[in-house]
């Protein structure tokens, strides 16, 4: 039995390794361990009351607290249920053009949006050279009647592309969507966000996640950034209601969170080199520079009997590949945890 898609499925973990699922450590989702801010937490329990009232369905107050973060208009920020919902929506815009290119190796939710609703995909790999990502894409494939679909920071490779880099791409397609979920975890002298500039361009799409730099998850929140005639007609196709009471509290609350947005700016880049150079230590294994909370590990050798035996001899869950086709069972990915974790891991991985 292999691990799902998804990382985080501690539940397939705990029935592996024979343990209940709060025991596994798990290293498979990219999820900050710093969190959730006690600030979101404080607004969880205020709002318990007014879980017998519907959500605002505008979620005024939610995309004012967005427009206040990025400084843009409300009307240009749209709230989901996760980041997921919104690309659902996208897929079935970019459905709507001659075909899709979708940088690889690709988010499996690209795939499944897509398929949905049958959108003509035409897939450009990362290249790959002397241990460095890049994007080139064919000049072939650019033209205004296809869209464009990456994300940055990259998933799973950890590569963050410059702004610069990614411009000309605008006035190349007639849509492109830039995922930015992990965005958050680069510093502000150091991000990359295409959101300074999306006023100026009626054909890019913004996505944006709240669940991974906050800690929040289960709660499934996430907001598109584009032109409002675009959310306008979004809004027309998706059910009402799609964020929680909890989740927009929460979310308003960790926005304001200054202190905790600097406490985990100041913890990743330490922690991440650390486990970055612990990795690269153990034959075998070649760690990738990444911008993100996670790394993406190459391995002379396939990784599957790798995973099972963390699991079930160390109760440590770290995410396979293979639904990246492209990197098959030579790659697995790990979030970076507190150091203590990340030393767990290291600990268990030198005894192989």
């Amino acid at each position: 039995m292999r691990q799902p898609a998804h990382g985080g499925n501690l539940a397939w973990a705990a029935a592996l390794a024979g343990c209940p699922p709060d025991a596994i450590l798990d290293f498979s989702a990219s999820i900050s361990p710093l969190g959730p801010p006690n600030s979101a937490i404080a607004a969880i329990l205020s709002q318990i009351g007014n879980l017998k009232h519907y959500p605002d369905p505008n979620y005024s107050e939610l995309r004012l607290a967005l427009s206040h973060f990025h400084q843009l208009p409300p009307e240009w920020i749209l709230p989901g249920n996760g980041s997921a919902e919104l690309l659902t929506l996208v897929g079935r815009e970019l459905a709507q053009l001659a075909a899709t290119i979708l940088i690889t190796p690709a988010f499996g939710d690209y795939y499944r949006t897509l398929a949905a609703y049958n959108a003509n995909v035409l897939e450009c790999p990362l290249s790959f050279v002397l241990g460095h990502w890049s994007l080139v894409i064919d000049q072939g494939q650019m033209t205004n009647d296809k869209g464009l679909l990456l994300n940055n920071p990259h998933n799973p490779t950890g590569k963050i592309f410059s702004r610069d880099s990614i411009l000309p791409y605008l006035e190349q397609y007639a849509l492109v969507v830039v995922d930015e979920a992990f965005m958050d975890f680069v510093p502000p002298s150091e991000e990359q966000s295409l959101i300074p500039v999306v006023q100026e361009y009626a054909n890019l799409v913004i996505l944006r996640s709240l669940t991974k730099f906050y800690s929040l998850p289960g709660l499934r929140l996430g907001y598109a950034i584009a032109h409002p005639d675009c959310l306008a007609k979004w809004q027309l196709w998706r059910d009402p209601w799609p964020v929680n009471t909890l989740a927009a509290a929460a979310a308003i609350a960790a926005l304001q969170d200054t202190e905790f947005q600097q406490r985990t700016w100041a913890w990743l880049p330490p922690a991440r080199n650390q486990l970055f150079q612990g990795l690269a230590e153990i034959p075998g294994l070649q760690p990738q520079a990444s911008a993100a909370n996670f790394l993406l590990v190459e391995s002379q050798e396939s990784i599957l009997q790798l995973q099972q035996k963390l699991l079930k001899r160390n109760q440590i869950l770290i995410r396979d590949c293979l639904s990246f086709k492209e990197l098959g069972d030579r790659f697995f990915r790990v979030a970076v945890r507190e150091e203590s974790d990340n030393q767990r891991l290291l600990a268990a991985l030198s005894r192989d």
